[in-house]
């Protein structure tokens, strides 16, 4: 997982996307931070948030991240 610049508050930072052509519908990113992703009719899952995380998400969206067995998590700056 890439490290983002760290924000004046404490922050990384960061945004979250899911790689909609990655995703299998595992559903792991929603079991470790399910206020982070939406599941769709079909068991795939979108980021809940296009915008900056709160640094209280910014843990759960890497563990997220680091669980996901299809890589389609990203986090950016």
């Amino acid at each position: 997982i890439r490290r983002a610049r760290q924000r004046a508050d404490g922050g990384l930072g960061v945004k979250i996307s899911v790689d909609t052509e990655r995703c299998q519908g595992h559903n792991r990113c929603c079991a470790l931070a399910p206020d982070l992703f939406v599941i769709d009719d079909l068991g795939y899952a979108t980021a809940s948030s296009t915008g900056d995380l709160d640094p209280s998400d910014e843990r759960d969206a890497q563990l997220a991240a680091a669980n996901c067995p299809e890589h389609a998590i990203r986090l950016d700056d």
